[in-house]
């Protein structure tokens, strides 16, 4: 490169600077939130499946939002035996070693006020999801040469102790949120994250397509009953479960269904999901083992391109969603729902279907606006979509 031509790339370079807004480079810098190890996590034995330490990532709140928090549970999964424990102990969803330690903050996390318009300005953090149970579990498997910690419950305790001298401890207003499987978190968590918040904090929990359904598959088998019930008991989870809700039901286990425990959280609570959730669509209600001819392949990819008989089959699964929800809709004075007929899964974390120009709406709301809605009791928000196809906002996650 000759010397006027660098002349003329560093004068460039330096207008660049000079007239591009300053935001755009703090919003970058900022919404890229490094991870934090629990350091204290080993006297508490609260490891990842690998043994690796826990951690999360916090992006601290200004201004009004200074003494607020927002933390959301990530989702991703779960493993119900030895062998699929073992792979997930080998890659990020069982260990921080494999995690990028470095965490984009979009959606319901960012620090833009013209993106997250009711929460950019609170602490906002994102628990990282290393046990394979939904933060739940706490037991270990160790044989001659392997070692697995089931250790969900106490990750869950320790990160909670790590923020509390953070701020958490002073909180004026708390939302506990999360995306599938941490979205299910939420549901088991949520009163205990409460106790742990003074008695003035405004404290209430949000699920982000974390509805798993107790259902039957197309060949009127209960798989999603099946996995969580072996989950439970290689992870240890049922002693955690909400013991009013345990002792209600003649299978105990069912309690980490979240159509069983919701009547029994106390806080105030939120459902974003879709009635046509891909992942429970893909692996409750037509799980590969349903379909080994490849009957739904076509379907499952599209859904125009569903029969009449698989398009009763879907809307046979919604039906399902809304009367496992309807005692809440109809009787919580401090619930809310937003509840769209969009093929996807997750909503939360992703700005656009978060609060964008063309964002899924409901009743001409976005989830953004729904959630701040209900929150800050703007007004009642029990939003409940019309079925598939009628939607036209919708971010089809296939098709």
């Amino acid at each position: 490169m000759n010397t006027t031509s660098y002349g003329f790339v560093l004068i460039s370079w330096l207008l660049l600077l000079a007239f591009t807004p300053l935001g755009i480079y703090s919003e970058t810098k900022h919404n890229l939130v490094k991870m934090t190890l629990v350091q204290h996590a080993v006297t508490q034995g609260a490891f990842c499946l690998d043994g690796s330490l826990p951690g999360y990532h916090l992006d601290r709140g200004y201004g009004t939002g200074a003494n607020n928090w927002l933390l959301q549970f990530e989702g991703g999964g779960w493993c119900n035996d030895i062998e699929s424990c073992l792979e997930r102990a080998k890659s990020r969803r069982g260990s921080t070693k494999y995690m990028s330690k470095w965490e984009y903050f979009n959606g319901i996390l960012s620090n833009n006020a013209s993106l997250n318009p009711d929460f950019h300005n609170w602490n906002r953090v994102k628990l990282r999801y290393c046990d394979g149970a939904s933060f739940s579990g706490d037991s270990l498997y160790q044989n001659e040469t392997v070692k697995l910690y089931f250790r969900g419950q106490r990750i869950w305790k320790a990160i909670i102790l790590d923020l509390l001298p953070k701020g958490l401890n002073v909180a004026d207003k708390a939302l506990l949120s999360g995306c599938s499987a941490g979205g299910l978190a939420t549901f088991l968590h949520c009163d205990n994250f409460t106790s742990f918040l003074p008695e003035t904090t405004s404290a209430k929990c949000m699920s982000d397509a974390g509805f798993f359904l107790d259902i039957r598959d197309i060949s009127l088998q209960h798989t999603a009953r099946q996995f969580f019930e072996k989950l439970i008991l290689l992870q240890g989870t049922e002693q955690f479960l909400n013991e009013n809700c345990t002792s209600s039901r003649y299978y105990p286990y069912q309690c980490f269904f979240p159509q069983y425990a919701l009547p029994y959280v106390k806080a105030p609570y939120f459902i974003l999901n879709s009635a046509y959730d891909v992942f429970q669509f893909h692996h409750n209600l037509v799980p590969p083992s349903t379909d080994l001819r490849g009957h739904w392949s076509r379907c499952k990819n599209n859904p125009a391109a569903c029969n009449l008989h698989q398009l009763t089959i879907l809307q046979g699964f919604r039906f399902e969603m809304l009367k496992a929800l309807l005692f809440f809709y109809e009787y919580s004075k401090t619930g809310g729902m937003f509840l769209n007929s969009c093929f996807a899964h997750c909503q939360s974390e992703s700005q656009d279907t978060w609060f964008a120009a063309d964002s899924p709406r409901v009743h001409n709301r976005t989830i953004a606006e729904s959630v701040g809605d209900w929150y800050f009791e703007r007004r009642v928000t029990k939003l409940v979509d019309c079925a598939y196809p009628c939607d036209n906002s919708c971010h089809n996650t296939i098709g």
